[in-house]
């Protein structure tokens, strides 16, 4: 952490600070966000403990796994799709699909090709 400080120096200081610091065994962390999770397998992980508060500092190798976007396309979006193409419900559920489950965008999509 700091060049030429003796780690029993330094934790000594720490303590003399109430700052308490101990490793925890660990498998895996995962940090789960909106766009997806970072995983840590195996990683080092430290609890530094400041009074009343507690901070954990991970380290080691990660990856980051996006979420996949489900696209949810219901019976009436079909239903209207077909409707408004004049075409069968498996043409416009594909239509539905390659606009991402956006009715307006599906029909537009079909007009532009017809």
């Amino acid at each position: 952490m700091f060049p030429g400080l003796n780690p029993k120096d330094m934790a000594k200081a720490m303590k003399q600070m109430g700052i308490k610091q101990d490793e925890i065994k660990v498998n895996q962390v995962i940090f789960k966000m909106d766009e997806g999770e970072i995983i840590f397998e195996n990683p080092s992980v430290q609890e530094i403990e400041m009074g009343s508060e507690k901070n954990y500092q991970i380290s080691g190798e990660n990856r980051f796994e996006a979420n996949e976007e489900i696209i949810e396309i219901t019976d009436e979006d079909i239903k209207t799709v077909s409707e408004q193409c004049n075409i069968n419900e498996e043409k416009a559920e594909e239509l539905l699909m390659d606009a991402e489950g956006d009715i307006a965008q599906a029909i537009l999509n079909f007009q532009s090709k017809n």
